[in-house]
């Protein structure tokens, strides 16, 4: 007579699922501000500090390289370091965005956000 209930208590089921990763999200997000990465290039002359949003905070030239006739290899490894930086911050993005779908039921391959 009431057949269609059980589908009724999955969906709320997958409700308050997705409401507890919403929320997860939110704190992942909020997280990603205060997780910093580190970029190098040239053995470390070059570094450049970023957000895991990929924000660059700060950027370090080894003195050493302030050579005028070098300013194409430091303009190269400046660019390497900010590169180096973004990656590691878009690798630190997604192991705390993963963190978000521990223990649910997702299907295989399925990435956040949508």
């Amino acid at each position: 007579m009431l057949k269609g209930l059980g589908q009724i208590g999955d969906m709320a089921k997958i409700m308050k699922q997705a409401q507890e990763m919403q929320t997860r999200m939110a704190d992942a997000q909020s997280r990603l501000d205060e997780i910093e990465v580190t970029g190098e290039s040239g053995a470390g002359m070059v570094t450049a500090r970023a957000s895991a949003k990929g924000e660059l905070r700060a950027l370090s030239i080894d003195p050493s390289l302030f050579n005028p006739d070098e300013r194409e290899v430091v303009e190269d490894l400046i660019v390497a370091a900010v590169k180096d930086a973004q990656a590691r911050a878009q690798a630190a993005a997604a192991e705390e965005m993963g963190k978000v779908t521990e223990g649910m039921d997702l299907p295989p391959g399925m990435k956040l956000p949508f």
